[in-house]
């Protein structure tokens, strides 16, 4: 998907899929605009190192916090959710839902944490430099390890074994490709 100052979100959101995070303006601008089209629970929560804001253009949804104030807030189109650095979030939609984030040109960490949902210790952790990796390509690796790595995906504090993520529907892969071929 070709980067441009200015674009239809919702035109540009019906060729994006769950959770691509694909970067909508050039490079040299300061605050990048990561678009994606939600329609199921986001399989992880997404940690960045710097502060976020999420934008809901269209649908519901509901974000999740993980070791902040506030556990849970509810997204109508256009509302806005200030997402602090280092807190653990990840989106589930109501029904379909575009959304942008919004991240610092040079974003710097971002991880994957999954919870139990049996007593909602930390199950696992992943992170990255985004300097080096493409969060999409990670999304993909680092997921498909979890989901057939068993003890990655059994609590330490309570012995629940949390059910394999599915990540079919999800097109990292692709959204890596289209990114790199820019």
């Amino acid at each position: 998907m070709p980067r441009k100052k200015t674009f239809q979100v919702l035109r540009e959101g019906r060729k994006v899929g769950a959770y691509d995070d694909m970067p909508m303006l050039p490079d040299d601008i300061q605050v990048q605009l990561h678009l994606s089209r939600n329609d199921k629970p986001q399989p992880f929560h997404l940690i960045c190192e710097k502060d976020a804001l999420l934008l809901v253009m269209s649908g519901a949804a509901t974000v999740e916090f993980k070791g902040t104030s506030v556990d849970r807030f509810a997204l109508k189109p256009g509302d806005c959710v200030y997402v602090p650095a280092g807190a653990p979030h990840r989106i589930v939609p109501s029904e379909e839902s575009v959304m942008l984030r919004y991240k610092p040109q040079q974003p710097g960490l971002e991880g994957m944490a999954w919870f139990c949902e049996a007593c909602d210790a930390e199950l696992h952790r992943e992170v990255w430099d985004t300097a080096v990796a493409l969060s999409q390509e990670m999304f993909s690796s680092l997921g498909a390890r979890f989901a057939v790595d068993a003890v990655l995906r059994t609590c330490k504090s309570c012995g629940a074994v949390h059910p394999a993520p599915d990540l079919g529907a999800f097109r990292w892969a692709e959204a890596a490709k289209e990114i790199r071929a820019g």
